[in-house]
């Protein structure tokens, strides 16, 4: 009877344990708003690391630049929704020149996600709600089917992971992240030269009242036959923040 008693209370005292966990992840719930908060004349500085091609595909090498996204302008696109333009200018690491143009972005705010538009590409980077249970297609505006190019961000499934977790970046210590994981895939468990070898790697980090504070994104096909080189098409970019105004 003792023993019964025993187990009834460890039962009762377990699921009050994890009726209190639920409910704390649903107080301490983060709106996407919150980790893309934009605002006309915002902006970001990154270290951005470009990996690209080399000559004849021999190789993949790395450049690095200082890039200052600069919220420029706001506007509403043909469903109505809340949009805003986005300039992106580089430098060299030093910051010894100018900045110079490089490209322009647009992020789109929905009730419940946030769109990017890059190259034309429309991904979803961000849903409602933000817990580790949520899973999205975020390429599936993209066309992944009739343009060959596009086809390695076919089905990717984004997931939350590191709610609320500090990550470190140029910048250094950031409280209060979320880290999305977008792609993790590649054909064998390790790169050989010897043989064929894919990979795609993608995630973002975003922290609440800032935006987005880190990316990495690398996609590279590695041929054997009939010489050993990358394909063309193969590239990567990390943005890691430096600063924000």
């Amino acid at each position: 009877m003792m023993q019964f008693f025993r187990y009834l209370c460890l039962l009762l005292v377990t699921a009050q344990i994890v009726s209190c966990s639920k409910q704390s992840e649903t107080l301490n719930s983060t709106n996407a708003k919150e980790l893309y908060p934009l605002k006309i004349g915002k902006t970001f500085t990154y270290r951005l690391d470009s990996t690209v091609v080399a000559t004849f595909g021999a190789s993949l090498q790395k450049k690095s630049y200082l890039a200052k996204d600069s919220i420029e302008s706001s506007f509403l696109d043909n469903q109505g929704r809340q949009s805003y333009r986005i300039f992106r200018y580089i430098t060299d690491t030093l910051a010894s020149k100018p900045y110079r143009y490089s490209d322009t972005y647009y992020a789109v705010i929905d009730s419940n996600k946030i769109e990017y538009i890059n190259n034309n590409l429309r991904f979803i980077t961000l849903v409602n709600p933000v817990s580790v249970n949520t899973t999205w297609k975020g390429n599936s505006y993209i066309n992944t089917t009739t343009n060959a190019d596009n086809f390695f961000l076919n089905n990717w499934e984004y997931k939350y992971q590191n709610i609320d977790n500090p990550f470190t970046v140029k910048k250094g210590i950031i409280n209060n992240t979320v880290t999305i994981l977008q792609q993790d895939e590649s054909s064998a468990a390790s790169f050989d030269p010897n043989f064929y070898y894919n990979k795609a790697y993608s995630v973002e980090v975003y922290a609440k009242g800032i935006g987005l504070i880190y990316k990495d994104f690398l996609h590279y096909t590695y041929q054997v036959t009939p010489s050993r080189y990358y394909e063309t098409g193969s590239y990567g970019i990390r943005l890691s923040l430096v600063d924000y105004k």
